[in-house]
């Protein structure tokens, strides 16, 4: 497994993607999205797992894209292939929480990775940045659309435009980020967030997941008729008349996840 250039496990109901390619700081190319894309729908479809966490190394959860693969690609290539479409976005169209555990380099694809994850924990020794401006690229899996979301148009527009690197106090500050803990504690607590979230009723993660992003994509009164029949959908599943009954009998909720 080693060699594998991701590594999966689970811990009860929390399923863990581990990128391995150390030796390059964990660069993100065509056989590790494949790879990454193949491990969050299994996960996603697996009942037993509630949440997902993606991590790397403790020098770089992925120092961005390989840039020794994309050097000699033509515009022709990366247009007929679908560069980045085929195979990057495939965390779009996860259902379960995403979380990313983010220790070390996050740059390029690698923060535009996090960026597609739902929550972000991150270690005091991490950075972020968009570089690509530097290669006479720009960020082209998403890092335009969604950090001007998480950040606000100033600060994205001045990491996109002078390769401004952030480290993760200033990251959290921005909102990027949506907790900074302890290098040395940064697994441990994105699992026990990873564990606690994933204790809750699946179906209702789902909906919430979905109603945040909504969010995002469309009109506020368009957001909140969607939210508000999300919420009255809550009312024809087991988990919800559970949770308030065990809310009322001042006992812990045992959730059927659906």
């Amino acid at each position: 497994m080693q060699d594998h250039v991701i590594i999966t496990a689970r811990e009860n109901r929390v399923g863990i993607i581990t990128l391995n390619r150390p030796k390059v700081l964990n660069a993100l190319n065509d056989e590790v999205m494949n790879a990454l894309g193949a491990a969050l729908t299994a996960f996603d479809a697996d009942d037993s797992i509630g949440v997902i966490v993606i991590e790397g190394s403790s020098r770089a959860f992925a120092a961005g894209a390989d840039i020794a693969v994309m050097a000699n690609w033509s515009y022709s290539d990366v247009y007929s292939s679908n560069f980045i479409t085929r195979n990057w976005e495939t965390i779009r169209q996860v259902r379960k929480p995403v979380i990313a555990s983010v220790a070390g380099l996050a740059l390029g694809g690698g923060c535009e990775l996090a960026l597609s994850c739902d929550i972000i924990v991150a270690g005091r020794g991490a950075k972020f940045g968009l570089p690509e401006i530097k290669l006479g690229l720009l960020p082209g899996a998403g890092g335009t659309q969604r950090l001007p979301r998480a950040i606000g148009k100033a600060k994205a527009m001045d990491m996109c435009l002078s390769a401004r690197m952030l480290d993760a106090e200033e990251a959290d500050r921005y909102g990027l980020v949506s907790r900074v803990v302890d290098d040395a504690s940064l697994r441990e607590e994105a699992l026990a967030l990873a564990a606690s979230v994933a204790s809750f009723s699946a179906s209702a993660l789902m909906a919430l997941k979905e109603c945040v992003n909504r969010a995002f994509e469309s009109p506020l009164a368009e957001g909140i008729l969607f939210e508000r029949r999300e919420l009255h959908a809550r009312f024809a599943t087991p988990d919800a008349h559970e949770g308030m009954r065990a809310f009322m009998e001042k006992r812990r909720p045992v959730f059927e996840h659906r």
